[in-house]
């Protein structure tokens, strides 16, 4: 049910947010060993809160988000919670503050469960690079769930929440949707606040909501949506009514671009969004037009250069020092920073030989440093983001910045005005949300070109910074669904929503 029927069952007394609850802690405690989605969940504190707000709901003064109860991607702070990221150099570090999205969630009375699990520091596309080990498509328990919000998606897919919430920097919240047969929505850049996403590339990461219905997406996205003082990225555009918008009665224009259906796409993925178009079409829902968007071809290429340059910025942060995980290196003293402090004064007061010695002991002692921060980073991170790390490094180095990272940046403002060209024309652009349908376990972990190719039709609107949602298109012939994709341009989540819900409607 969505949370509209939860919320009028619960008006009417014919249920009860406690029972829900329980409900889903049930769910959890038998699904969770095989699928993996959630890392952990706060039994006793759902238990409580749902008997407040439930005490809320009897008195008519229950918030509009009642009757929710969710999950929070390992991304995203929680006061008092591990928010480790799914990565070995976070995962004792524990949050002290709330994300303005968690914030939100509890003015609105949503019921968080607990922590989903992720790609470590959201770098994955199969939720296979994660300290908690894989989580499993609950369609299929061979195949991955997608990622990097693949625990996201698997638990609302499974029945452990009704919603989740997860991040978005190239498809991680879209493309897990489409393998696991749910709703997945990227809000335009800047509409939902990052404070309190731990961050993978700052100019693509995005809030996003996960969820059974495209109704409860326009729910939910209007919740968490508005301008923060703290996010200077979050715009102050007013947040619309998103489910009235998406109920309006117009034919939308539906922009189709011959890149998006082409070579690479199964064959079945392509019948079922041409099925679903040509049924809309015929019914007068929308009108569809053919579109060109010339750039496209160069996604991957630019979305995985500025990315990565981003994420070996943001995070070199993870020394082992500040915090998180430190190498258990023999050397190290914990009196590390009073003895340089005590080197440097007496630097200061000495002359001649004197100090030259203790220059050399100063030096010393930071070279140690230095072998501490490498050690503990080789350790903390894993592989993928390591790899990742690397390419961002070699990209923004000296005599690659140019050939690289500058030129990425200016195929990028191609790729954005690609799509202001195309929304002269029409409301909302269609896409598959992957090529395929959710892939094996372990199939792609040793070839990391193949895996990146999953998200060659959800970085572009990560990369114009416009929205995207995916929802179902079907099931393929193997049994998992697949995702068809609708593109709107910035801040015009209302008519992407539209799309959404028509096509839901026909299923």
């Amino acid at each position: 049910m969505d949370v509209r029927k939860i919320r009028d069952l619960l008006k009417r007394g014919e249920l009860s947010l406690p029972e829900i609850t329980d409900g889903y802690l049930e769910t959890i405690e038998q699904a969770n060993t095989e699928i993996n989605a959630f890392i952990s969940v706060d039994s006793s504190g759902a238990k409580s809160r749902a008997s407040e707000i439930q005490k809320r709901v009897e008195k008519g003064e229950a918030g509009p988000l009642a009757g929710l109860v969710l999950g929070i991607k390992d991304i995203i702070s929680e006061k008092g919670k591990t928010t480790s990221c799914a990565s070995g150099i976070l995962k004792t570090f524990e949050s002290v503050y709330d994300a303005t999205v968690i914030h939100k969630l509890r003015d609105a009375d949503a019921l968080i469960l607990g922590r989903l699990n992720m790609d470590e520091f959201g770098m994955g596309s199969s939720n296979e690079n994660s300290i908690y080990g894989p989580v499993r498509n609950p369609h299929n328990q061979k195949a991955v769930p997608g990622g990097s919000s693949g625990g996201s998606a698997a638990a609302v897919a499974a029945g452990m929440c009704n919603a989740a919430i997860g991040s978005d920097t190239g498809g991680s919240v879209r493309q897990p949707a489409s393998y696991c047969g749910v709703v997945g929505l990227k809000p335009t850049y800047g509409r939902v606040s990052r404070y309190g996403l731990v961050a993978y590339a700052s100019s693509f990461d995005c809030i996003g909501p996960i969820t059974s219905t495209v109704d409860d997406a326009a729910t939910l996205l209007h919740a968490i949506a508005g301008f923060d003082p703290h996010d200077n990225s979050s715009s102050e555009k007013p947040v619309p009514d998103y489910t009235k918008q998406m109920k309006e009665e117009y034919t939308l224009k539906v922009g189709v671009p011959a890149e998006y259906f082409g070579e690479g796409l199964d064959d079945e993925i392509r019948e079922m969004i041409n099925g679903k178009l040509e049924q809309l079409e015929r019914d007068g829902k929308v009108e569809l037009q053919p579109i060109t968007l010339p750039h496209m071809k160069y996604n991957i290429a630019t979305y995985y250069i500025l990315a990565t340059a981003e994420a070996s910025s943001n995070l070199a942060r993870f020394d082992g020092i500040r915090y998180g995980h430190r190498t258990d290196y023999p050397s190290l003293k914990e009196e590390y920073f009073s003895e340089r402090k005590e080197l440097e004064q007496s630097i200061r007061e000495s002359s001649g030989q004197e100090r030259e010695t203790l220059s050399k002991e100063l030096e010393k002692l930071d070279s140690l440093l230095v072998r501490v921060y490498k050690k503990s980073r080789t350790e903390g991170f894993g592989e993928e983001v390591k790899r990742r790390i690397m390419l961002g490094t070699y990209v923004l180095s000296a005599g690659y910045y140019d050939a690289y990272y500058a030129k990425a940046q200016k195929v990028r403002r191609l790729i954005r005005q690609d799509f202001m060209d195309a929304f002269r024309e029409v409301d909302v652009i269609v896409s598959p949300t992957a090529p395929t349908t959710a892939f094996d376990l372990g199939s792609n972990i040793e070839d990391p070109v193949q895996m990146y190719l999953n998200d060659v039709y959800t970085t572009s609107a990560n990369l114009a910074g416009i929205c995207g949602i995916s929802v179902p298109a079907g099931t393929h012939s193997n049994g998992l669904p697949a995702g068809v994709q609708f593109m709107a341009n910035a801040f015009e989540e209302g008519k992407m929503l539209k799309a959404a819900y028509l096509t839901e409607q026909l299923q």
